[in-house]
């Protein structure tokens, strides 16, 4: 089975926010894998592969909009196509 959906290259830094400047909603319509230092995230609401940062949740707090609290975590990052 072929894909219909064309393979569009996966940015250097993307968000999963739409209110973000580095949102690519075209690349969300394919399923993506971000690998953290060897490991695979299912977490990661924005990565920089060049600057080598993933951005996650920091537990179950929120900000007074109710957007989740994010931390940058620094190693090795990794974004590939399922």
């Amino acid at each position: 089975m072929t894909d219909a959906i064309p393979t569009i290259p996966l940015p250097d830094r993307l968000a999963i926010d739409p209110r973000s400047l580095h949102h690519v909603a075209a690349v969300f319509e394919r399923d993506i894998g971000i690998r953290f230092n060897d490991k695979e995230r299912f977490d990661v609401g924005e990565y920089c592969i060049s600057e080598g940062w993933i951005r996650v949740p920091a537990g179950k707090a929120v900000d007074r909009k109710g957007q989740p609290l994010m931390i940058k975590l620094k190693g090795k990052v990794e974004a590939f196509y399922r």
